[in-house]
């Protein structure tokens, strides 16, 4: 089991930060099994009290946990969190990304940002809400493979209110530099792949290319988000105002003397939570099916969905968003471009926001941090929602 240790530090390390030192030694890299990390969570939760609830994954590599503590009833706040995190391999770190450095007011470690941090500082707040005596019940959510898809909330949404009951209110700990997000984008990722048929470079004509209509697919692609773009919802509030369409891997042929029989292309659809997804989805499906068309073969382009994940938005002026405010330290509300977990939660019927320490900017980084500073203010708004859970 991973010790954890901080380097380089001039100060006596708070109990936030010991904790994200014991969090960052398990390598929890989405590929990898996450069982340690929740294990040793599991343990530190029941010491404490907690009532623990494993909610493991159909192949038994992965599991996530719902916790509560205080009256056992529906109600009181969430804090939602994800284990996972990703790849250090194949980047240039500086510092090792499996233990916590600590280099003036930056603490160095993959996770620190994107979330450890803010899973360290709950794991603190449970210990003083173990001592509190609370008047409602403090429960925690810690899942896996979110970095993948969302895909372990996912799994596990439908047994909240069967394990720890419906909160009244969910943070989810995203890195917002402690400001309160109050809607995000969905997302839903395809796979396109183009057929056609094999054969030799200097009889190209007999065959059929899958990269010429992978690059027909990709053109509609970027016909689709213009579209979007002039005419689709819009909200200024966000960084890009509108839906966006983004092809990111493209893949086809092998060497340059055959040709091509297979193509693919992975894209994404970033949407607004006023958007229509499943119509942006059948227009996509619609110029797919002309370019196949064109190929006389309906087989030659097919869409298959890989990842899904909703959107949400809460009024800025709901009450329980001036509540988070204020356990925040009177931050501003905003919109973020990333996705959360948010989303399955409000799906249930709960009110949800996004706050947590860390910049996205630092996330998946090589060499990721958070500052010391936001570590301490996110403690101090946990250490208040204890306080009001206390009454």
């Amino acid at each position: 089991m991973p010790h954890g240790k901080i380097i380089v530090t001039d100060h006596s390390p708070t109990q936030t930060e010991a904790l994200l030192a014991r969090l960052v030694a398990f390598d929890v890299t989405s590929a990898d099994s996450n069982l340690g990390l929740i294990d040793w969570v599991e343990h530190y939760l029941r010491s404490l009290g907690f009532a623990v609830h494993l909610v493991p994954d159909e192949g038994g590599q992965k599991a996530g946990l719902y916790a509560s503590i205080g009256p056992r009833r529906p109600g009181g706040v969430l804090l939602s969190a994800h284990s996972d995190v990703v790849p250090a391999e194949g980047q240039t770190w500086t510092r090792p990304p499996f233990d916590l450095t600590r280099d003036g007011t930056r603490l160095y470690g993959r996770g620190t940002t994107d979330m450890k941090g803010f899973l360290a500082s709950v794991l603190a707040a449970a210990d003083a809400a173990s001592r509190a005596n609370l008047s409602e019940p403090f429960k925690i959510a810690l899942s896996y493979d979110e970095e993948v898809g969302c895909l372990g909330i996912a799994r596990m949404i439908g047994q909240l209110e069967a394990t720890i009951g419906l909160p009244r209110l969910v943070i989810v700990g995203e890195p917002t530099q402690m400001q309160v997000a109050v809607g995000h984008k969905g997302k839903v990722a395809w796979r396109m792949t183009a057929k056609g048929q094999a054969g030799h470079s200097s009889l190209a004509p007999r065959y059929r290319n899958a990269l010429f209509p992978m690059a027909e697919f990709l053109l509609a692609l970027h016909e689709e988000q213009a579209v979007l773009a002039k005419s689709g919802v819009r909200d200024p509030d966000y960084d890009i105002p509108h839906a966006t369409l983004h092809p990111g891997v493209a893949r086809g042929g092998r060497v340059l003397n055959v040709v091509p029989e297979e193509a693919t292309v992975d894209f994404e659809l970033r949407y607004l939570p006023g958007d229509d997804p499943a119509g942006i989805e059948a227009r996509i499906a619609a110029r797919a099916a002309a370019i196949a068309a064109r190929a006389s073969d309906e087989r030659a382009l097919r869409i298959e969905r890989t990842i899904a994940y909703p959107g949400f938005a809460i009024a800025a002026d709901d009450p329980v968003v001036a509540e988070v405010q204020a356990w925040a330290g009177g931050t501003a509300t905003t919109r973020v471009g990333f996705g959360t977990e948010a989303g399955f939660f409000a799906g249930m019927g709960v009110p949800v926001v996004v706050c947590g320490p860390g910049a996205i900017g630092q996330a998946h980084t090589a060499d990721e941090y958070i500052e010391a500073t936001e570590l301490a203010a996110c403690d101090a708004m946990l250490a208040r929602l204890v306080q009001s859970l206390a009454g």
